[in-house]
């Protein structure tokens, strides 16, 4: 690709994670070399309005009402030339009281980096809109964010494989509802105290709570359900919790293996973004056979899924070594400069500018891969009489 790249850096969103997404973003856009790249800022407020004139991070950080702002949101519209590049467009109300979309000055943008976390943004929904748009774009596709997101289908697909995960239930929030009772004894059954409850689609450590007994059970079940229609109950492990980045595409790489040690109980959304209190180990201290054993999971997680670009692997290692149980995969990780992907990275030897580096040229190898496959309706002639 000749002359600068134009990378469009996409944060905020709509999920409870808006925050974390800010943060990342703001990292990502810092890092990128003005030499080689022209970033577009674009922002989401949590309503889900796109904004990309002004300062939409000074905008998304101050919580301005984007309805009272006076001028055009943006969304991405598709470049029918074929060469993966796609245009701003803006919407705004027109003469006859709806809505009308006019083309945004400036060129057309070559790349997304979707700093997106959670619900609306990691979970497959951003990632199909790109695939319209025919817009080169960081990390997994559809299928890859979807599964990823979904903690109940990543874990049955993980069972499928091979891989080793804890023993857990999924359910609805409307079974939940209908009758709790059976819910705690179907749980109580198959799990032993303590257990976690999780939303099946958050990340961050979001809605999840540790149940130490039955008293505990139907409060934290309530929590899960206020943030996702489907509900996971797993079985609590005395274990070490360690991860490990992975990077690339049909060809992936894997980082050295790091340890969280929680200051809180276990690693929740407090204790990693408001108590300051826990530690990262970098690289872990493991045996060198469990290390690898880590890292060779991780791979086989992220082709599993059908993941690209990047991910983060979450583990348990037990503290006698004895197993290793994969947690959950993550798409779109968190992206600071001292969160945990890039830093396992930094240890591997590869720096922060020349992770993104790496990740933007995937991005692009990737849609050019993609575009590779005929479609029957793109062919020239084709037959579609019945």
């Amino acid at each position: 690709m000749a002359g600068k790249i134009r990378v469009g850096v996409l944060f905020g969103g709509q999920s409870s994670e808006h925050e974390v997404s800010l943060a990342s973003a703001r990292s990502v856009i810092g890092a990128l070399d003005p030499a080689k790249y022209d970033v577009v800022p674009i922002g989401i407020t949590r309503q889900g309005a796109w904004l990309s004139s002004g300062d939409p991070m000074q905008e998304l950080r101050a919580g301005i009402d984007p309805n009272s702002i006076p001028r055009l949101s943006s969304v991405l519209a598709p470049d029918p030339s074929g060469d993966g590049r796609a245009e701003l467009v803006q919407i705004g109300p027109s003469r006859n009281g709806g809505q009308a979309l006019s083309a945004q000055a400036g060129e057309p943008i070559d790349v997304i980096f979707p700093v997106l976390h959670g619900p609306y943004g990691e979970d497959g929904t951003v990632q199909g809109m790109l695939e319209l748009a025919g817009i080169p774009y960081v990390g997994s596709g559809v299928l890859g964010s979807a599964v990823g997101m979904d903690k109940a289908t990543m874990k049955r697909l993980f069972q499928a494989e091979g891989l080793p995960v804890v023993p857990f239930v999924a359910l609805t929030r409307s079974e939940w509802e209908a009758d709790p009772d059976a819910v705690l004894r179907m749980a109580e059954s198959k799990l032993t105290y303590p257990m976690f409850a999780k939303p099946g689609n958050m990340g961050s450590s979001v809605g999840i709570s540790k149940i130490h007994g039955s008293d505990e059970f139907g409060p934290a079940l309530d929590e899960a359900a206020r943030y996702d229609r489907r509900i996971l109950i797993e079985q609590g492990v005395d274990a070490r919790e360690c991860e490990c980045s992975v990077l690339g595409n049909d060809n992936p790489q894997v980082s050295v293996v790091g340890e969280v040690v929680p200051g809180n109980e276990f690693y929740d959304y407090k204790a990693k973004y408001v108590d300051d209190n826990s530690d990262l180990i970098i690289p872990a201290e493991l045996p060198d056979h469990v290390a690898e054993e880590v890292r060779s999971l991780a791979l086989r997680a992220f082709k599993a899924i059908d993941a690209a670009g990047m991910a983060r692997v979450d583990f348990f290692v037990a503290h006698d070594f004895s197993a290793v149980w994969i947690n959950e995969i993550n798409t779109i990780p968190g992206f600071t400069r001292i969160s945990m992907y890039p830093k396992l990275w930094e240890a591997t030897g590869l720096s922060y500018p020349g992770l993104i580096d790496q990740l933007i040229n995937l991005a692009i190898e990737r849609n050019q891969d993609r575009l590779r496959s005929k479609s029957a309706l793109s062919e020239k002639g084709a037959d579609l009489s019945v």
